[in-house]
């Protein structure tokens, strides 16, 4: 049980309590069950159990790694992309005050590019403290919202028909 106990804390320590939260739970219930077996003195049922907790743990802290590693390249590509949205949007921000486009009309998509780089610069810091899961929730959506104002900058910049008169 006690080897179990020590399968069970380092996979804690790989982030198998939030990464493999499945085995992980499986193995601390495992481990529960064989103190609960021996304390009522089934000693093979205790062992068993044990065993299997040491298992679940040690393939919980596998899964956690692989999980980690799978969200970190999730959260990298979508980092690197988000930047050049950003960027993109910002130069079309710029070449749109250069047309004298009305500012009402691009304050909105300057505010949500404005969201955009707060979500990634929070996105950043949650990735320096190896958080994925956290910086993968800061980014959530904000791709789609860099693009839509992508498209309003590009709405304002559309040649507009001449009006015919009549």
């Amino acid at each position: 049980m006690d080897q179990a106990q020590g399968a069970i804390d380092a996979a804690r320590a790989a982030g198998a309590d939030r990464y493999a939260t499945t085995e992980y739970a499986a193995a601390t219930d495992a481990l529960k069950n064989a103190n609960d077996a021996a304390a009522v003195r089934d000693y093979r049922l205790a062992l068993n159990y044990a065993l299997e907790s040491r298992e679940q743990a040690q393939n919980a802290a596998r899964g956690a790694a692989d999980a980690k590693a799978r969200v970190r390249g999730e959260v990298e590509h979508s980092i690197t992309e988000i930047t050049a949205l950003i960027a993109q949007g910002r130069n079309r921000l710029t070449a749109a005050e250069r047309a004298r486009v009305a500012r009402r009309l691009l304050q909105p998509p300057r505010a949500d590019l404005a969201a955009a780089e707060g979500a990634l610069q929070k996105a950043g810091e949650a990735v320096g403290e190896e958080d994925y899961l956290a910086a993968r929730d800061s980014l959530n959506g904000v791709k789609e919202r860099v693009d839509a104002a992508l498209t309003a900058i590009n709405a304002t910049m559309a040649p507009r028909a001449p009006a015919r008169r009549r």
